[in-house]
């Protein structure tokens, strides 16, 4: 039992700091993700109003 307590003192910590930045690079992959799709529509936009091929 005392053994069970010391593993989870000593991996608990690290694992829930792993997990709580994983999921807050996850909303900002997400939101890098969205933001390039968004450029993406604006350039082709762009491209097709100057009357660019591509």
């Amino acid at each position: 039992m005392e053994e069970l307590l010391k593993a989870i003192a000593n991996w608990g910590f690290p694992i829930v700091v792993s997990v709580y930045l994983l999921v807050k690079i996850e909303a900002k992959l997400d939101a890098l993700e969205q933001a390039i799709k968004d450029l993406s529509l604006t350039i082709a936009r762009i491209n097709g109003s100057l009357g660019g091929k591509g």
